[in-house]
């Protein structure tokens, strides 16, 4: 049976069906049924509380409003295309429920403000659940660095050897990325975190409403000062889909280097069966599928909050059609980054650490140069002439098939008068990590610190 438009009274013909199809969001706005009846209840409770509706109707809205709830999380609501978006299919189930009451809920408001409303409940409780999850990554992170406490491997520059660091350094590095996102996403809260019911469909109502009451009654801390803004605003969209860009693209460069460093040329680490899959055609192969996915839907979250950029682009106030496009690169943006801090904080907690083959590299590509450039400077020399000596001694090894450690004094005198036999003390890997013991370094002592105050703060 065709529904009757619950805003019809304007039309002499009834929309096509076509256009009914491709106008309708309920087919992705009704993830919002649990925020848009939480938000219908606070409203009629506000009507009550003033006057504008009597108690009875209020507690016959909120009864029926909370039936309907029960029936859509029993899977027992049939969603209508008809009724185009979640609000009028609650709104209808609930008048076909209590009769001329249900009609009366929408008094003092407009659907303009009421998805405004629902959107931010959403994702203020979505945001509360993706920083848990980044919390689980960090642990994972923090695990994985206080198990391999110690262990030597590669830094790079460029992807070329560059210095021996600490494994735990790197891990913490990633902590700080992680760290820094949350802060985003509790920053990006505490500006969304303002109820913009009460603006109507774009100037406000000119029933008594209290829109303190309401937003008590959400838990929201403040209200929207200008009834404009509050419908045609999707600011807190866009920032938090940019800060989740930002946090797919730190989870892309950490899936670069567990697909290199589990390379048969790493080597540095292994994932576990469960984060990978076999090839059909090469049965020797095990793929990283895990990380690569994650990187691929890194682009998929760029596109998102380009999406909505564009939507956004040049709208005039207040509200507008365009603007219904906001929920699904939002939707997707959501479960994309849930998706992957969930299963990136298991893989990287279980992923096994190749501890040998990461010294070996370590040792390899002169790792210990600037040790030896620092070596010459504490002896009197000028750094950059010491950088000058440094080369001509790697030049040397390269043409001799030698490294830094394979030189003999006599060699290492060769170069200049000033290395002595302490010069072997400070090429070993151990000294050239814990020599860097500045805030912020790769020594032991200074890892095993940062580790411990990051416990502290958590």
């Amino acid at each position: 049976m065709a529904h009757e438009k619950l805003w019809g009274g304007r039309f002499s013909e009834p929309t096509d069906t076509f256009v009914e199809e491709f106008t309708a969001s309920i087919d992705f706005d009704k993830r919002l049924y649990h925020q848009d009846i939480r938000g219908s209840i606070a409203h009629a409770r506000m009507l009550g509380k003033q006057g504008i509706l009597p108690m009875a109707e209020v507690e016959k809205i909120v009864h029926g409003l909370q039936g309907i709830l029960a029936r859509i999380e029993e899977g027992n609501f049939d969603f209508s295309v008809g009724l185009e978006d979640i609000h009028m299919n609650i709104e209808a189930r609930l008048t076909e429920k209590i009769g001329e009451a249900g009609k009366r809920l929408h008094t003092g408001r407009s659907r303009n403000d009421q998805v405004a409303v629902d959107i931010r409940l959403y994702l203020r409780d979505e945001i509360v659940e993706i920083s848990a999850y980044l919390d689980l990554l960090v642990d994972s992170l923090i695990y994985q660095a206080e198990t391999n406490l110690g262990v030597i491997m590669p830094g790079y520059t460029h992807l070329q050897t560059a210095q021996p660091i600490l494994f735990s350094h790197h891990m913490m590095a990633y902590v700080e990325m992680f760290t820094r996102d949350k802060g985003r996403m509790e920053d990006c809260l505490r500006r969304m975190n303002v109820l913009p019911l009460g603006a109507g469909a774009l100037a406000g109502t000119t029933f008594p409403i209290d829109r303190e009451h309401v937003a008590e009654l959400l838990d929201f801390p403040q209200v929207t000062r200008n009834s404009l803004d509050s419908v045609s605003d999707r600011d807190f969209a866009l920032e938090f889909m940019a800060a989740s860009s930002i946090l797919m693209m730190h989870l892309s460069r950490f899936s670069e280097e567990l697909i290199l460093w589990s390379t048969s040329e790493f080597k540095f680490v292994e994932l576990t069966d469960s984060f990978c899959t076999g090839s059909s055609i090469m049965p020797q192969k095990k793929n990283p599928d895990v990380p690569e996915l994650v990187r691929g839907k890194t682009g998929r979250v760029y596109g998102n909050l380009m999406a909505l950029l564009t939507v956004m682009k040049a709208l005039p106030l207040a509200y507008n059609k365009d603007m219904q496009e906001d929920k699904e690169p939002l939707f997707d943006t959501i479960d994309t980054v849930k998706g992957s801090l969930k299963i990136f904080a298991d893989m990287v907690r279980e992923m096994r650490i190749n501890t040998g083959n990461m010294r070996t590299a370590a040792a390899k590509g002169f790792s210990t140069a600037t040790d030896v450039a620092d070596y010459l400077v504490r002896k009197g020399m000028p750094f950059r002439d010491a950088h000058e000596v440094v080369g001509k001694t790697v030049a040397y090894c390269i043409a001799n098939g030698k490294d830094l450690p394979d030189l003999t004094l006599e060699e290492w005198k060769g170069f200049s008068d000033k290395i002595g036999e302490d010069i072997f003390d400070c090429i070993t890997l151990e000294a050239s990590v814990n020599a860097r013991a500045a805030t912020g370094g790769t020594a032991l002592e200074r890892v095993k610190g940062e580790i411990e105050r990051v416990k502290a703060g958590r």
